[in-house]
């Protein structure tokens, strides 16, 4: 509380004879101010004209003393402030500046990829047959239309969607992966990156990662290669010399390399997360699809999911049990986004028609 002073109103005869009167007395706020100190709430004086040629501070009014009985929080202390004219602007410039508008698309993750140089695949192209496609029931990349070509144009729909909403290079990494053997991971994969593959400006790297029961290079009928296990093992092996082209316009092809005894160990080194940067570097628009061993058969499928932001668990139709799926989950918990992908099934009950997976041109889930 401030110490009470006594203000003398103006015109008082009473007061006139004992009270000391001053030159200019002022009028009832002005003595109010002098007496509750208000004046410290005074704008600064601004000159009349500014010097030219270099920024200027604005001089800061001085404020009265406190008075020692008065309460008052204690005066913040100045921030130090550089002596270069470049710093020295005053207050009211750095206000009028506009603000600045963010894109949202310009995130810090995509900003990082694209500063990076893009790591170029240089593998010379293989031919795939598409006989040899057709025959195991996968879609026919000359063919524009189809049940199955409909159906995981769909699901690869779902895909981009995550991919643009995050917008990071984890997310552009896609695990496939099922419960059991049999349940149809190897068919999923490869379709879905076919599928891929025909969006416009657009590379697609599908990845054998059971190390165990590779099946990805037979199902385009060529043969085995060095490829992602081997990369791991070895620092000296660059990855993307590894990549196979085809002939499928934006599909590579990485295979599963050189079994070892240690997979699981390798996958989670420091050296895989190298190795999987590496596909991904600086190429925001390429997506890369891993064809991973059951999680509930071999270990390497809970190591893979740290590193992919989004997974498909494949379910067979009439065969997968939810036990499985509930078990599968948790081991896949280190990917953020898991999806289930209902396969052959033949029944809807929304009453849309389902075919089968497993053979061409018939409708697919």
């Amino acid at each position: 509380m401030n110490k009470p002073i006594k203000i003398v109103p103006p015109g008082d005869g009473k007061d006139k004879a004992d009270t000391p009167q001053p030159a200019d007395k002022g009028s009832l706020f002005e003595r109010a101010s002098g007496a509750f100190g208000f004046d410290n709430l005074a704008p600064a004086r601004v000159p009349a004209k500014l010097p030219q040629g270099k920024a200027v501070r604005m001089p800061i009014p001085a404020r009265r003393p406190a008075a020692p009985d008065d309460l008052h929080e204690p005066e913040p202390r100045p921030e130090s402030r550089p002596e270069s004219h470049a710093d020295a602007v005053p207050a009211v410039a750095a206000r009028a500046q506009p603000p600045v508008v963010i894109d949202a698309d310009a995130r810090p993750s995509r900003q990082r990829e694209l500063g990076g140089r893009k790591v170029e695949f240089t593998g010379k192209p293989h031919a795939i047959s598409r006989a040899h496609l057709r025959d195991q029931g996968m879609i026919d990349p000359e063919l524009g239309s189809g049940g199955l070509v409909e159906e995981f144009r769909i699901v690869k729909r779902q895909v981009l969607a995550s991919v643009e909403a995050d917008g990071t290079a984890k997310s552009r990494r896609v695990l496939i992966c099922s419960p059991h053997p049999g349940e149809g991971k190897t068919f999923c994969a490869t379709n879905l990156a076919i599928a891929l593959a025909g969006e416009r400006q657009s590379e697609v790297v599908l990845v054998d990662a059971d190390f165990g029961k590779p099946s990805i290079m037979a199902t385009f009928g060529l043969d085995p290669a060095p490829g992602l296990m081997d990369a791991l093992r070895d620092p000296a092996i660059k990855v993307e010399d590894l990549v196979l082209g085809t002939d499928i316009p934006g599909l590579w092809i990485l295979p599963a390399g050189e079994r070892s005894g240690s997979d699981a160990e390798y996958l989670a080194s420091e050296r895989t997360w190298e190795v999987l940067n590496r596909l991904t570097r600086g190429a925001h628009d390429r997506i890369v699809i891993f064809d991973s061993p059951p999680a509930l058969a071999a270990s390497p499928a809970a190591e893979l999911a740290k590193h992919c932001g989004q997974a498909l668990l494949v379910a067979r139709a009439d065969s997968t049990a939810r036990a499985a799926l509930e078990d599968a989950v948790d081991l896949l918990s280190g990917c953020p986004d898991i999806r289930l992908l209902l396969n052959d099934a033949t029944f809807s009950p929304s009453g849309r028609k389902f075919g089968k997976y497993y053979g061409y041109g018939e409708s697919a889930s």
